[in-house]
């Protein structure tokens, strides 16, 4: 854990440095008649598509916002991105900012990103196995190596929970780091025994062949908010207007794609790479505008009985 908070820190120290103090730390101010010049953290992913759709609808604009949508690997660079105000804003699963608030830093909830759909067996994620695999349920696990895009976060946290469920003994399993894009290759040449992927790579193993055994997610709590959009308190105490603005954005932008899902499809191939023929085969996630904080409160429980956090967070702190 405080190799974790570590690395965070000095990834936060660096990120200062290189920016310079001018850099980002205005919190979007802008000279008068002008709208907030304001960037976000984001992932290429389809959970975000309910943003880059507000941009096009014009609904931040509509609030003087001119937003600018930078994409990164994940939430190991965004989260010291938003500390150090390089981003305004930025998108991270629900883990990542539990860990980030135990450890001291500064982080803040402004808006939900996205939710499991709530339906075992049709959720845009899933722990999936071989076609010929022996393993036919989340018990089967134990002994076995999954694989995570990351480790200890949402993955392996609801992934326990997987197994949990089925009866099995979650310290029994093992996890490994793999990329999303590298774990159905993994699978298929019995590198791991199983795999825990979201769309489009759930497409890309069930076109080989493979099996979803659980959705965790689904497991995990009942309809799981995933990932959450969020900035840090020393913008939230300087800027507050701007980070209400943000979120009524958000809230409309979340409400529209959950509503126009041929839409959200339609936008997710402005931003990734996914082929138009998977993108229609895609499971898309729940996009509502409230967060279910139950679901984050049974998220914090587990990840304290799985010993990734030593006490349960202040989820007043943390959430709006």
């Amino acid at each position: 854990m405080r190799r974790h908070l570590a690395a965070i820190l000095l990834a936060t120290s660096l990120l200062a440095t290189a920016c310079g103090a001018g850099d980002g730390a205005d919190g979007g101010s802008a000279a008068p008649g002008e709208p907030d010049k304001v960037t976000v953290g984001v992932i290429p992913i389809l959970d975000v598509a309910p943003i880059y759709l507000g941009v096009e609808k014009g609904f931040f604009a509509e609030l003087d916002i001119d937003l600018e949508l930078t994409q990164a690997e994940g939430g190991a660079a965004i989260v010291p991105a938003v500390v150090s105000e390089q981003y305004q804003f930025g998108f991270s699963n629900v883990v990542s900012l539990l860990l980030a608030q135990s450890e001291g830093l500064p982080v803040k909830v402004v808006s939900n990103g996205n939710n499991s759909t709530g339906v075992d067996g049709e959720d845009f994620a899933g722990l999936m196995v071989k076609a010929d695999s022996p393993i036919r349920s989340a018990k089967d696990l134990e002994g076995r190596t999954v694989a995570a895009n990351t480790l200890q976060n949402i993955v392996d946290t609801s992934v326990r929970a997987s197994v949990r469920e089925a009866g099995g003994d979650p310290s029994k399993v093992k996890f490994v780091a793999l990329p999303f894009p590298e774990q159905p290759a993994a699978l298929a040449n019995g590198q791991v025994d199983a795999v825990f992927v979201v769309e489009p790579f759930q497409q890309a193993v069930l076109a080989e062949g493979g099996r979803k055994i659980a959705s965790s997610y689904v497991d995990a709590a009942d309809d799981l908010t995933v990932a959450v959009y969020f900035t840090s308190r020393q913008l939230q105490a300087e800027n507050p207007d701007l980070v209400r603005r943000f979120t009524e954005a958000m809230q409309e932008s979340l409400s529209y794609a959950d509503s126009h899902p041929d839409e959200a499809r339609q936008i997710i191939g402005t931003y990734t790479e996914i082929a138009p023929e998977v993108i229609e085969k895609l499971t898309l996630p729940k996009w509502p505008s409230d967060i279910n904080r139950d679901s984050l409160e049974t998220m914090a429980d587990l990840a304290v009985e799985d010993g990734l956090l030593k006490e349960t967070p202040d989820l007043n702190a943390l959430l709006p």
